[in-house]
């Protein structure tokens, strides 16, 4: 008879792909929904809200918040010890697993989501660090991280909003690369890094995809930079306008209002 433990049938029935993120998201025997990976041999289940694993670290949502919490109680001498640096890896490695899972799965708002949770926690780690080597050891992965965040939130925006304002996304995202470099003194290498360019190429491909030309944003940045303040102005007047149209349009949606004709959801690009 075979053990209920054994999950010889889940694997057999779930075959592994290497080379790809295989994931899905299914019902527990409880109701919940829970995220399964399949590795390559076996199957990692995480949780959708808070920690993937579940559990509640010192009795707080996240090992994150708790350790904001000991900042706070302990003040500006706070430093992070071995112990407390292991668990919060743990927290990292976690929190990518279910990042991959979500962009695999195109649940692009949530991905955003865990990726704002790690580079927040980057922020604080790099705040409290114990020694340099430790602080590097994280900070070579913001990047990648950010990448994760930027590619997350435009493909969100583009579900949601359109394509004008997932490339001002992308946009958001760039200069928060270009400053990043600049943090590190490695400006001159911005324009060559693999992450920046693949945002870029993503932000042209939904350019040529959707036909949009330069975005309102960029049209403002253009002017700020040509010193031509008064068509400045104008744009962003306009700017305003789009923005207090498209709450105005939200509200309607949310009090029951008769949607608007228009073109039907297209699919997202591939990063």
């Amino acid at each position: 008879m075979p053990s209920p433990r054994d999950i010889d049938t889940l694997l057999k029935n779930w075959t592994f792909r290497p080379g790809e993120v295989n994931a899905r998201l299914i019902k527990a025997r409880n109701g919940r929904d829970v995220l399964q990976m399949r590795v390559d041999m076996g199957v990692v289940q995480m949780e959708t809200e808070l920690r993937p694993d579940g559990l509640k670290p010192n009795g707080a949502e996240t090992y994150y918040d708790y350790l904001v919490s000991e900042a706070i109680r302990t003040g500006d001498a706070f430093r992070l010890t071995q112990e407390q640096c292991t668990e919060a890896d743990r927290e990292f490695v976690q929190y990518y697993q279910r990042r991959l899972c979500w962009l695999s799965l195109r649940e692009y708002r949530r991905a955003a989501q865990d990726a704002d949770h790690s580079l927040a926690f980057m922020d604080f780690v790099h705040r409290h660090s114990p020694d340099e080597e430790w602080t590097l050891s994280h900070e070579q992965y913001r990047p990648f991280v950010l990448f994760h965040r930027v590619q997350a939130g435009a493909l969100a925006a583009l579900q949601e909003n359109g394509p004008e304002t997932a490339i001002s996304e992308i946009n958001t995202g760039l200069a928060r690369f270009r400053d990043l470099f600049a943090r590190y003194d490695a400006s001159e290498q911005y324009a060559d890094d693999e992450l920046v360019r693949r945002l870029e190429e993503m932000r042209e491909s939904v350019r040529e995809r959707y036909e949009v030309g330069r975005t309102l944003d960029e049209q403002l940045a253009e002017a700020v930079r040509a010193e031509d303040y008064e068509l400045a102005a104008r744009i962003r007047d306009q700017i305003r306008g789009v923005a207090t149209t498209g709450r105005t349009a939200k509200a309607a949606k949310a009090g029951g209002g008769r949607p608007r004709p228009g073109k039907p959801d297209q699919a997202a690009p591939e990063a």
